[in-house]
């Protein structure tokens, strides 16, 4: 299916207003073009009906331009009110299509793009699509209605002018936007690819400016920042050249236009076949004829953009989902049924048990997982430790059903993933990852992410656990401080203890934790850790850690080797093989 067919397709939701809106933008423009016309014809019949001293009806064309003057000025208004409807709705709906159509892709599928470009597809893109009906579909469909009804009224008069509209009209609103959008193609396609690279380059600065200033003294980052703004500033510019010639194109197509028709019609008028007033009214008629031809030119110019934008979001949404929805057909029984949706009854409380697990990232050589086999019950304290690359991200990304495992199977409470949707499996499981995000909002509006429902005297218990509540009293503003920007306004531990306090917020029966006490002392990591295991005594816990401190209050210890389970065991047969292991992670 082609992009402009896939538009459509989206549009049809707000198809009876944007049909509302072509009609009463074609009604008002007919409106314009009749009042012109009308008034050129009344005003020149006047004149010559007191040159010759004769009487005249001038109720009937005098009401006819009062009509024409409302119906104009009512139409406008009233297309203008149902065209942005039309248009703000689509756009409304299309934002959260896509947010839809991100959700199963992420993280895994979209580990690739960066986060400035998925802005811009989320914002810049699916701005440029409102164009697509108000500046694209709308003024065609209008013009075309409008030169129908225009060329053919005044071929009841005169043919030769009624072809003459008819040749303009192509060549100034068909022919010369054709060639202006062919032009400006390249140079479009370059914005909306350039755009997508500013602002992710513009991001990536602001968020490393520290970094670059320490290994980024010859500013290379900031001259290709500088470089891909000019560059889409060039193309900009020359768009813009572009558009002007094309707008002059119709003015100029406007004024030949009268000046031929007067030159015909002049001649008609002498010869007998055609009234001065007639040809006062046609030549009128032109000018307001070409109204319609006027958005034309900046309709196709724009085509061009709003379909790179299109394709950029197309080519995002129609990405595979790394991990399948449920099938319903296998997972029906024991399922509640729906509307054609499987409801899957999943246990409050079970074990997680990952059986002779493997999995190899695509394109890879070897597998990052390999036939790994570990039971999280409740209650359970396991620990895994390995070299980086040795497989501890794989593992919880596979547990958080980020990708799906090659070979093996995942379970909880005796329940396959394959039968859990997305939502009911990760409810299950709560996660502190190594890197966790702050957003921008206060704290306490940070912690609700776990539970929109939870008390502040919940919170306060979780941040006094991971250590933070003493930083959060001294705030003035307490729990209601502003973080910033990614977290801009707490310092790195501070943003890994509130990430903590977070984790244990959710009332999930899986704990994942990844170096929880990252940045404390022996002393201050083994009391945290402590409190944790503590206030999740009826949970199951995977802690992914590198200090002896939180791995001797573990019940198990995992050693992974280049994906595999290299040994396990209690803490007391586990600690004394991993000086060196542990030495190397820490470095």
């Amino acid at each position: 299916m082609s992009d402009i067919a896939r538009l459509l397709k989206l549009m049809r939701p707000q198809a009876g207003w944007m049909l509302l809106s072509i009609a009463l933008s074609a009604i008002a423009t007919l409106a314009h073009v009749a009042l012109m016309a009308t008034s050129g014809w009344f005003i020149t019949a006047m004149a010559a009906a007191g040159i010759a001293g004769v009487s005249m009806n001038y109720f009937t064309p005098a009401g006819m331009i009062r009509a024409f003057a409302m119906v104009r000025t009512a139409g406008r208004y009233a297309e203008r009110l149902m065209g942005h409807e039309a248009t703000l709705k689509f756009v409304a709906k299309l934002r959260p299509w896509l947010f839809s159509r991100l959700e199963p892709l992420a993280p895994a599928a979209l580990e690739d793009a960066r986060s400035g470009d998925l802005l811009t597809r989320l914002r810049g893109d699916i701005d440029r699509l409102e164009f697509a009906f108000l500046r694209i579909i709308q003024p065609i469909v209008v013009a075309v209605i409008v030169l129908a009804a225009g060329i053919a009224f005044a071929a009841r008069y005169e043919v030769a002018v009624a072809i003459i509209f008819a040749l303009l009209a192509l060549g100034a609103g068909v022919l010369v936007p054709l060639f202006i959008g062919a032009v400006s193609t390249p140079a479009a396609r370059r914005v909306s690819a350039n755009t997508a690279e500013f602002n992710s380059l513009l991001v990536d600065h602001l968020e490393g400016r520290a970094e670059l200033d320490i290994y980024d003294p010859d500013h290379r980052h900031r001259g290709a920042v500088l470089a891909t703004s000019e560059a889409l500033i060039d193309d900009e510019q020359k768009i813009a050249r572009l558009t002007g010639l094309a707008s002059a194109s119709v003015g100029l197509a406007t004024h030949i236009g009268l000046i031929v028709v007067i030159g015909f019609g002049g001649a008609s008028v002498a010869a007998g076949t055609l009234a001065g007033p007639d040809l006062v009214m046609l030549a009128l008629l032109g000018l307001a004829l070409f109204e319609a031809v006027g958005p034309l030119p900046l309709a196709m110019q724009s085509l061009p953009l709003v379909l790179a934008s299109a394709r950029r979001i197309f080519a995002l949404a129609d990405r595979p989902a790394p991990v399948e929805a449920p099938d319903t057909m296998t997972w029906a029984e024991g399922s509640e049924m729906g509307g054609g949706v499987v409801s899957v009854r999943v246990p409050d409380q079970g074990d997680l048990v990952f059986d002779r697990v493997s999995y190899t990232y695509p394109g890879a050589t070897r597998p990052a997982l390999s036939g790994i086999s570990l039971t999280l019950s409740p209650g359970k304290r396991l620990a895994v430790v390995g070299p980086s690359g040795s497989g501890k991200s794989s593992l919880v990304s596979l547990a958080l059903r980020y990708r799906a495992a090659s070979h093996g199977s995942i379970r909880f409470g005796g329940l396959p993933a394959e039968a859990c949707d997305l939502d009911t499996w990760r409810a299950k499981i709560a996660v502190l990852a190594q890197s966790d995000h702050l957003f921008s909002a206060s704290i306490a509006d940070n912690l609700r992410l776990a539970d929109r429902n939870i008390s502040r005297e919940q919170m306060v218990e979780a941040c006094k656990i991971a250590g933070i509540l003493p930083f959060i009293e001294a705030q003035p503003q307490g729990f209601d401080t502003f973080v910033g920007a990614l977290g801009a306004k707490v310092s790195g531990g501070e943003a890994r203890r509130l990430g903590l306090a977070r984790t244990l917020l959710k009332d999930a029966p899986v704990l994942i934790l990844d170096e929880p006490t990252e940045g404390l002392d022996r002393q201050g990591e083994g009391e945290i850790l402590q409190s944790v295991l503590e206030m999740t005594r009826d949970r199951a816990v995977l802690l992914i850690a590198h200090s002896r401190t939180c791995l001797e209050q573990m019940d198990e210890i995992v050693v992974l080797e280049d994906g595999g389970i290299a040994a396990r065991g209690a803490p007391d047969a586990i600690l004394p093989l991993l000086p060196a292991t542990v030495d190397r992670l820490k470095a």
